[in-house]
């Protein structure tokens, strides 16, 4: 007996084909490392480019309106109408809000106003907005449809409301 910690040690059995990168652990478990892989296209919509040229529209829309312009993408769910109005709902100052919410995959484009916004951004300019985004969904270009689109609500809500 050799000196030590007075422990028998089991001897494991190493597969012969053990990928590159692992390693069969003292308790017979293999372990592994992988590879980090960005994330598919499919599972982000927008580069962090567009990401930063959409944040820098919604934000100018907001500021030169005094409204709060929202963006939701995604699934809006089986009763679209229902799931839009409870997206507005969750807005802070939803009087005050504008949602434009676009789910590719569902071929909707709906825009929701507050009671507020309602006053400046009638039916008939989110309409107008609307179907130019449609117009660049169509070409394939989703940010360039919302940045259009949003431009669009901000020119027919005017400028922000003095009070006196």
């Amino acid at each position: 007996m050799a000196a030590g910690s007075g422990h028998d040690r089991a001897e494991v059995a190493v597969p012969d084909d053990l990928p590159i990168g692992a390693v069969v652990t003292s308790s017979g478990r293999v372990s592994a490392a992988e590879e980090y892989t960005e994330p598919s296209r499919d599972e982000h919509p927008f580069t962090p480019v567009q990401l930063s040229r959409l944040d820098e529209a919604l934000t100018l829309a907001s500021r030169e309106t005094g409204l709060r312009f929202s963006v939701y993408l995604g699934d809006l769910g089986s009763e679209p109408p229902a799931r839009v109005a409870e997206l507005h709902g969750q807005l802070e100052a939803s009087g005050e809000s504008v949602l434009v919410a676009v789910s590719p995959g569902q071929r909707i484009v709906e825009v929701l106003t507050g009671a507020e916004a309602r006053v400046r951004l009638p039916d008939r300019g989110a309409k107008l907005a609307v179907m130019s985004m449609v117009a660049s969904f169509r070409e394939g270009d989703l940010v360039g449809g919302l940045l259009s689109g949003l431009r669009m609500l901000a020119d027919q809500a005017g400028g922000r409301r003095r009070t006196h």
